[in-house]
């Protein structure tokens, strides 16, 4: 787990989307231990694709973050490509939804669903 007093989280949540987070979890019922497992795998027309999930427990060699009420559950292999991620929600006359906002991102495809680094 990365403590906040000596380091910066490699993944970050606005006040934002831990609240729809929570909102969420609460209505899924989940267990004390679940969490939202964040990562990225090969897809998109750009080349990576966001996964942003939740589940139980944390998988296996897992980054745990724990940040505004919330555990976040970041797969060691996506760390290279989402360090200094932050995760947003925004909800609007124009949709709603989770946003990943990346500096790691070279470039994104036209729908915002894929990234290239």
């Amino acid at each position: 787990m990365t403590n906040p007093e000596t380091s910066t989280p490699p993944f970050k949540i606005t006040e934002e989307a831990a609240a729809e987070i929570l909102k969420l979890a609460e209505m899924k019922k989940l267990s004390a231990g679940a969490g939202v497992k964040v990562g990225v795998q090969a897809g998109g027309c750009s080349g990576f694709t966001y996964l942003l999930d939740f589940v139980d427990a944390p998988p296996e060699g897992a980054e745990i973050i724990e940040e505004k009420g919330v555990r976040i559950f970041v797969a060691t292999k996506s760390l290279p490509y989402i360090s200094g991620c932050s995760l947003d929600f925004t909800g609007g006359l124009q949709g709603k939804g989770f946003q990943f906002h990346n500096p790691q991102a070279t470039s994104t495809c036209g729908c915002g669903e894929s990234f290239s680094v």
